[in-house]
């Protein structure tokens, strides 16, 4: 199990040369398959973010990410950071803020999302966009 802001900032390393890529600015969830579709890193104040799909990443450390590929995903999915995200029900009933995403490094599946107010399983998780993310209530 890997705590994401354990993660966030730390080096994203070229597979063959180890040069360093940029750092480890977010993670992209797909809700509906409850795991982490995408990364997205930052490549220096000037060059923007790259975003590298879940299946481009050889390994992860709790000191560096190693990439196998740095071909970006196709279409560029839209940027909704689960960090800091406000968490609502179905319903619309608050539930505090998102602190924290566990998941497994191997698979990229999310084990739970630790919020302000609970930790959430990964199977109450609906989806997540721009404004919040919504989990079924319980």
């Amino acid at each position: 199990m890997m705590l994401f802001s354990r993660l966030r900032g730390r080096p994203v390393l070229a597979p063959s040369e180890g040069a360093q890529l940029g750092v480890m600015a977010s993670l992209g969830v797909d809700t509906a398959s409850g795991r982490v579709s995408h990364v997205r890193v930052r490549c220096g104040r000037f060059r923007g973010e790259t975003v590298l799909a879940w299946d481009a990443l050889d390994s992860i450390g709790p000191d560096a990410v190693v990439v196998r590929s740095t071909a970006a995903p196709e279409p560029v999915p839209p940027r909704h950071d689960i960090l800091g995200s406000r968490v609502l029900t179905e319903a619309g009933d608050e539930r505090g803020t998102v602190v924290d995403v566990a998941f497994d490094p191997r698979t990229g599946r999310i084990l739970r999302v630790v919020t302000t107010s609970a930790e959430l399983p990964a199977d109450r998780l609906l989806g997540l966009g721009g404004h919040a993310l919504v989990v079924r209530a319980v």
